[in-house]
């Protein structure tokens, strides 16, 4: 389904079902006490329907709730398309990671019909819905049979409807780092009095993911070798790797032949560059090639077929340039350094965790430019200035510097 219709039916069939469950809600709780989560829950759901990246972002969150709550079961529900990283990162048993598939409007109603009654049959204790102002993931909050649910309220600023039938509501934080955010979602779940994120515990910015995909030496060093044997370049050379493509949002990408006068650097300084994407990015990688001019640099882009492998292409590597996005979130689980452009959206918001990342921003009036109460629809027409006046020779001399200190650090 395209992302456009799910946005139309989002916005004008969701607020009529939120509006007819909130009455609902009310009706039906009516006389009763509000429910309270149980000291010693027994199964819990976490919404996780938005994009791979956020997944990595909402690891503070998942070891939060297994120290809060050492015997719960928890379960995730996710797209189809996103939950390869759900159960790479192991963040539920494999039987509890539920999918919702998007491709068409049929097959995600009968998704929902099936997770749902998958979910009301366990029964669940709580559910956690990490999504800004998604109409389907409240209702999905509600139909789950949850008694207790937490999600983002827009409460009086000028935010998406969701309905009332949230009972643990937190008002979304636009300041806020959405890792601290997801943690704030935890802590209401034992709120029982409103406001109830007055009561939210002081926490400073998570440190690091908690999250951590084990690869033993031998996969790793048989990975290297592998590498090595098809990209040759690479047993003399140290590698960086380059993710020059935009994905869903091409506004997000810094200029192309920034990347090149990048690639063309860092091959003259005798490294290896490897351009990483997917296969639709190929086009722009053999651009790119073409105007770094150097053989050193390589097109890796449809290489790793997995995240898993990604994620043992970073081990190979000594710096990754990225625009904001999945791979730069994902280099956090691995010891990689990362640059990482940021400009139509914020690091302050969703920036990296973690310490070897370095966020590079131009900071100008009109950025950041998309958020949750525009449906990430820019303004800007694909002129994102943002980016464009990030010149290249400082990203240059930054990354050389980086590569210089790594290899003091190993000598």
């Amino acid at each position: 389904m395209k992302l456009q219709t799910q946005r139309w039916i989002d916005r004008w069939v969701g607020q009529l079902l939120c509006a007819a469950v909130s009455g609902w809600a009310r009706l039906s709780q009516r006389g009763r006490p509000a429910p309270v989560l149980a000291a010693t829950p027994r199964h819990m759901l976490v919404i996780l329907l938005s994009e791979m990246g956020s997944v990595v972002l909402a690891g503070p969150l998942f070891a939060t709730l297994r120290e809060r709550y050492p015997g719960v079961t928890l379960h995730v529900l996710q797209l189809k398309k996103n939950q390869e990283v759900a159960a790479l990162l192991g963040l539920a048993q494999s039987e509890h990671l539920h999918a919702l598939d998007d491709s068409s409007a049929l097959t995600l109603m009968g998704d929902i019909w099936r997770v749902c009654r998958t979910l009301r049959a366990l029964p669940l204790d709580a559910v956690i819905d990490c999504e800004l102002f998604s109409r389907i993931s409240s209702l999905l909050s509600y139909l789950s049979g949850a008694p207790v649910r937490a999600g983002f309220t827009p409460h009086t600023q000028e935010g998406l409807y969701r309905g009332s039938f949230i009972n643990r509501a937190i008002p979304y934080n636009p300041y806020q780092h959405i890792s601290k955010q997801f943690l704030s979602l935890a802590d209401a779940l034992q709120a029982n009095s409103a406001p109830r994120h007055k009561v939210a515990a002081l926490r400073d910015m998570p440190a690091d993911t908690a999250l951590s995909v084990t690869f033993s030496p031998a996969e790793l060093a048989s990975y290297g070798r592998q590498l090595q044997t098809d990209f040759a370049a690479l047993s003399t050379h140290r590698l960086v790797l380059l993710y020059a493509g935009g994905g869903l949002l091409p506004e997000r990408a810094w200029p192309a032949a920034h990347y090149a006068r990048v690639a063309s650097g860092l091959c003259r300084a005798g490294h290896a560059v490897g351009l990483i994407g997917l296969r639709d990015d190929a086009a722009l990688a053999r651009d790119l090639q073409a105007q770094a001019g150097s053989p050193l640099c390589l097109d890796l882009t449809g290489y790793t077929r997995s995240i898993r492998e990604l994620l043992m292409l970073f081990h190979q590597a000594d710096l990754l340039i990225t625009n904001d996005g999945g791979p730069g979130h994902f280099a956090s689980l691995t010891p990689i350094r990362t640059m990482i452009f940021f400009g139509p959206e914020t690091s302050r918001l969703y920036g990296p965790l973690g310490p070897r990342a370095t966020v590079l921003e131009s900071g100008i009036a009109c950025s950041p430019c998309l958020s949750a109460y525009n449906h990430r629809q820019t303004f800007c027409d694909g002129d994102n200035q943002c980016l464009k006046r990030i010149p290249p020779d400082p990203v240059l001399a930054d990354a050389l510097a980086a590569l210089a200190q790594g290899q003091r650090a190993l000598a």
